[in-house]
């Protein structure tokens, strides 16, 4: 199903160096590519993310605190080979799903930054998963 208001994020954000306006203004944005777990098609998705040690880059699939994980996380962990797009680069990553006590330290960590997410959790069950984007040296 197309989501016209993403599509329109990653147009803006392609045409533009990875800059986006509205709404997400001077947020770090990134164009995650991942495999259909599925249907093995690619699926583009625009997302906020943060850095994290070295050259990892964080994501956290909150889905604004929906009841269920978003698409692209379903996606990842079928298959955690990615794509990346910065704005100025484009690679490939490996998505890793942190966990437990490391999972907590970073989400904490992020919140932070972040605060948003923190009612992102409250507003869901479910644990929101947070995701490290580690680039694959070819």
């Amino acid at each position: 199903m197309p989501n016209h208001f993403n599509d329109a994020i990653i147009d803006e954000f392609r045409a533009n160096g990875g800059r986006v306006g509205g709404p997400f203004a001077g947020s770090r944005l990134l164009l995650l590519t991942t495999t259909g777990a599925r249907t093995g098609r690619p699926h583009t998705t625009p997302l906020g993310c943060l850095p994290d040690s070295g050259d990892r880059l964080l994501v956290v699939a909150s889905a604004g605190g929906a009841p269920q994980h978003p698409a692209w996380y379903h996606n990842l962990r079928a298959n955690p080979l990615v794509t990346v797009e910065d704005g100025v680069s484009t690679h490939q990553a490996e998505a890793t799903v942190l966990t437990g006590a490391e999972r907590d330290r970073t989400f904490a960590r992020i919140v932070e930054v972040a605060p948003g997410y923190a009612d992102y959790q409250a507003k869901t069950t479910r644990i929101i998963p947070v995701v490290t984007l580690t680039p694959v040296r070819t």
